[in-house]
């Protein structure tokens, strides 16, 4: 048996990151070795709370937490109170109060170096599911690390342009705009949107690029939680429970995808069920066979950093292009980033389903 990939995950942790997180706590060929918070679908200190609330419910507060950039490079903080709430994780009645706080021994890039280059070469992964300023800087501070990590993993950016059949959904009041594919804007995704400039160094390091997968909006709006799955979740796929009902864990991932689904469906019009997108950048560094990528294609990636940005719908509307991730299709083996184009759905919802059941056996679904 090949042993557990260690993987260090930075997320801003709303309704799909804890699903990340209870991917990368309960699937047994992971080795998760600690968490860094950003900003992003709520600022630093909600992300950072809704983390440590997350790892009590699943029962993994060994895992180390640290609080990381609370602000971009050199833009203006942009949240996304209307798809995730003002706290980052809105819609429940289940979430813990954390007993923890976030690690205070050492910085969130500083950590995210330690955990990482104490593994052997080419061994372990950063996933991030948020901004990518916590990564960029440690790339920066530690140059080194580009060549040492086995790989990066992303969830952000949008291709667009028939990369996939995945449903994008319309922005409510814009619903006959042309040509969308982005979530923030026309063409750029929220994640990579908020920071550009970090994401532009991440994808423009040559030692690391070829080592990189990112999962597009092309991608996880694929993995849809639909009414089904939510059924799913809440009662187990497999469990045989008898006369049992739902464990508090169970009730408390539903509860979240309830909200997801709603925002989702008022602001998006995407009413089949929101799209789970960050647990596919986890399983993209432990498990890439579940993953087609039209037989190995690989991409250059390019952030647009100019052009109108911020929050205002003003600028939303625009038409800049600033945070669209443009891919450019590479000649068969030339290196470069891996886009994947389609994922093994039932695989993905049945191994959620199998951490779920480890997370039931924490104390938390024990209590009354």
């Amino acid at each position: 048996m090949s042993k557990p990939v260690p993987i260090w995950l930075d997320c801003d942790t709303g309704h799909d990151d804890a699903f990340a997180i209870l991917l990368a706590a309960y699937h047994p060929d992971v080795k998760l070795l600690g968490i860094s918070t950003i900003y992003g679908n709520a600022p630093l200190s909600h992300t950072t709370i809704n983390t440590l609330a997350i790892l009590k419910a699943t029962g993994r507060e060994d895992i180390p937490v640290y609080s990381g950039a609370s602000q971009p490079f050199c833009r203006p903080v942009a949240l996304a109170p209307d798809i995730h709430g003002e706290s980052g994780l809105d819609g429940t009645t289940c979430l813990p109060t954390p007993d923890q706080k976030a690690r205070s021994d050492n910085t969130a890039v500083e950590a995210m170096y330690k955990a990482l280059s104490s593994e052997d070469a080419g061994t372990p992964w950063l996933v991030c599911t948020g901004a990518l300023t916590n990564a960029a800087l440690m790339f920066a501070v530690h140059p080194e690390m580009a060549a040492h990590v086995g790989g990066l993993t992303h969830m952000g950016g949008a291709i667009g342009n028939g990369f996939s059949d995945a449903p994008m959904g319309a922005l409510k009041g814009r619903e006959n705009e042309d040509g969308r594919f982005g979530n923030w804007t026309k063409f750029a995704e929220f994640n990579v949107y908020i920071d550009p400039e970090s994401a532009s160094s991440i994808f423009n390091n040559t030692v690391l690029a070829a080592k990189i997968t990112i999962c597009p909006l092309d991608l996880t709006h694929q993995l849809l939680a639909t009414s089904q799955i939510q059924q799913d979740l809440l009662n187990g796929y497999q469990m045989g429970r008898g006369g049992a009902g739902p464990s508090k864990v169970r009730k408390l991932f539903v509860e979240i995808l309830t909200f997801f689904a709603q925002t989702y469906a008022d602001v998006f019009g995407l009413v089949e069920g929101p799209p789970l997108h960050d647990p596919l950048a986890v399983a993209a560094a432990f498990l890439p066979a579940i993953f087609e990528d039209n037989g190995g294609e690989r991409f250059g990636i390019e952030v647009v950093t100019d052009g109108l940005h911020g929050s205002s719908d003003h600028v939303r509307e625009s038409g800049s292009q600033c945070g669209r991730t443009v891919a450019t299709h590479l000649p068969a083996g030339q290196q470069g980033v891996r886009i994947p184009r389609g994922v093994d759905q039932m695989q993905m919802w049945k191994m959620i389903d199998e951490c779920l059941a480890k997370a039931e056996k924490a104390p938390f679904s024990q209590s009354a």
